[in-house]
């Protein structure tokens, strides 16, 4: 694996994506933070972190298991798993580590959308790859890295995987 950015520069991203969750929606008082399992809870919390810090709040954060809404998963083992926060007339932002394909932005949008119909859901990214198969575009992104289909991009966070980085493979 060839190292792309390191832990410096991913914090350096997350805290510009902070800072523009915060201008773009003229503060965060009707903002909620909502990280995709799994990686993307660990950067929710991080920029929950840095929106806290610099907005001197507690901004709303919590987590969307979206196993039961993906269209690659048929066997129909996996349980519907509700927010527990209410997200009525709330702007959510979704966050992840990489937007590849879309398909996993769908079906956290169609999990958000199971719990309540939210004002609005903007999208935040550490990595935007391209190669979209669905009409799905980020709000917030860290990094615009152009791959080849065949190409990884692997994200490594301190919480999961003892070593933090953006990868190609």
């Amino acid at each position: 694996m060839k190292l792309l950015i390191d832990k410096t520069g991913m914090n350096r991203s997350l805290t510009r994506m902070a800072h523009e969750i915060i201008e773009k929606n003229k503060g965060v008082e009707n903002v909620v933070l909502v990280g995709i399992k799994t990686r993307g809870i660990f950067l929710a919390k991080r920029l929950k972190e840095y929106i806290d810090k610099f907005e001197n709040t507690n901004i709303v954060c919590t987590e969307i298991d979206i196993s039961f809404w993906r269209d690659d998963i048929v066997d129909g083992s996996y349980e519907i798993h509700n927010l527990d926060v209410d997200v009525r007339n709330k702007i959510v932002v979704l966050i992840d580590d990489v937007l590849f394909s879309g398909r996993t932005v769908r079906a956290a949008m169609d999990g958000i959308f199971h719990n309540a119909r939210a004002k609005e859901i903007q999208l935040a990214v550490l990595v935007d790859r391209g190669h979209r198969e669905l009409p799905i575009r980020a709000d917030y992104v860290g990094k615009n890295i152009p791959t080849s289909t065949n190409e990884n991009v692997v994200v490594l966070i301190d919480e999961v995987d003892n070593d933090e980085g953006i990868y190609i493979e």
